[in-house]
């Protein structure tokens, strides 16, 4: 059975910087966490950090610096929370993940500029970019459709037959 590795703050726990969640209510979501399929992760708390905690956001890139508003590194916290949640997907062979858009440790698409104004830059958080050079697709709770679309996508493949697979391969499929 196919696992998705899933932001904690999304399944209801209460793991956000604030001690907040942002549970999804979605059919989908629920039948898979009742199949089992759910692993549940906070890379931020996985790293060692409490709940809750001062906000912060990626300062730097290259070298990567991670810090709060007032000025606190939090960056060893955030590397190795993103190695744990690697090392979690790999274990339970994840075939994708569904984090937290905005997250600077899940945020898939964009995060926020580091200057603590809202303004977003695209580039992932530190755990989401871990995951996708790692060969894991990341999906955000607002690309929940794109996400049943992508494991619908891998139900069929497993389901067809050789060469039907790879029939649906040379036609561009993104399948896995």
């Amino acid at each position: 059975m196919d696992k998705i590795l899933v932001s904690a703050c999304l399944l209801g726990a209460q793991v956000r910087y604030d001690g907040g969640h942002c549970l999804i209510e979605h059919p989908t979501i629920a039948r898979w966490k009742s199949e089992g399929r759910l692993i549940s992760v906070c890379p931020e708390v996985l790293g060692g950090l409490p709940t809750p905690r001062p906000p912060a956001e990626i300062q730097s890139r290259f070298p990567i610096l991670v810090s709060t508003g007032d000025g606190r590194d939090f960056t060893p916290q955030y590397l190795a929370g993103a190695e744990l949640t690697a090392d979690i997907a790999r274990e339970h062979n994840c075939v994708c993940a569904l984090m937290k858009a905005r997250s600077p440790s899940c945020g898939n698409r964009t995060t926020y500029d580091g200057n603590f104004s809202g303004t977003e830059v695209n580039a992932p958080g530190v755990s989401a970019h871990e995951l996708i050079r790692g060969g894991i697709p990341v999906f955000n709770e607002n690309e929940i459709e794109e996400l049943i679309e992508f494991m619908s996508s891998r139900l069929a493949d497993t389901a067809s037959p050789p060469s039907a697979q790879s029939d649906n391969y040379r036609h561009g499929s993104t399948c896995g």
